[in-house]
This record gives structure tokens, sequence and C-alpha cells, in this order.
């Protein structure tokens, strides 16, 4: 069977295993969201060569990525890295956790969080918790 030398971008993509299925990767080219070198792609079966750069957002994160490789199969992940180039800005963290902030706290303040299977809360631990985040 000969291979297209020009595979579609949504096939690409779940190739290259940024979607777990080919249904995903197709609505997200065909809803005008994955950009190829700044230009938005309206259809999924938009041609893909190598040295094109992609930037689509997966989850809460904008990738970038720069297709190295045509992929003739969806093979394991080691395999589909070799595919592109991940030019992605680096993820951000928080410069201080939730769970510092609230060591700082004086005990016996209300902190608003409960442990998971603690139950409902009392009428005083909700007033707290309403006190806390403002609501009247």
């Amino acid at each position: 069977m000969p291979t297209d030398p020009t595979p579609r971008i949504d096939k690409w993509l779940w190739h290259a295993r940024f979607f777990k299925s080919r249904t995903q990767a197709s609505a997200v080219c065909a809803g005008g969201k994955v950009r190829v070198d700044g230009t938005a792609v309206a259809k999924a079966h938009a041609p893909i060569r190598p040295g094109q750069v992609l930037t689509f957002v997966q989850g809460r994160h904008v990738r970038v990525i720069k297709v190295l490789e045509i992929g003739t199969r969806r093979g394991p992940a080691s395999e589909a890295q070799t595919l592109y180039e991940d030019l992605s800005p680096p993820l951000r963290e928080n410069a201080m956790p939730r769970s510092d902030a609230l060591a700082d706290a004086p005990v016996g303040a209300p902190s608003g969080r409960r442990d998971r299977g603690a139950g409902r809360p009392t009428k005083r631990e909700r007033r707290d918790t309403d006190r806390l985040t403002d609501r009247n």
C-alpha cells in the first residue's frame, strides 16, 4: 500500500500521540484550533510536511511542535516522540503551593479546606467557610 507523502494533519497528530483518537484530532482541526506556521487550519485533511510548526491547545497548555518526520503508523510513545520537536514554553508552577500558604495561618483559624471523608460540615464550619470566602 503506497504511503501518502503529505498526510492529513489529524492523522499525524494521532500518530504522534497528541490525541487518544483520530476523532478527537479531527474535531480540534475542524474547529480551527490548530495553526500551521501561524495560519489557522479549518479542515482536518490539511496536508502536513516536515519543517512546519504546529500550534494548538492540549488540555490547559499551549503546544508548539515542529514536525520532523511523517509517521507511517501509530506506534509506541518512544517512536512517536521521534516525529516532532517540542518547542512549547516551559510549564509555569505556582510560586507557593496552597498547602504552604495555609501553613502561615494561625492555629484554629478557618482554612476553607476539609479532609476527604470528613462528612458534612457543621453549621459552625459552614459559617467559618462563608466568612473566609466573603459570602454573606
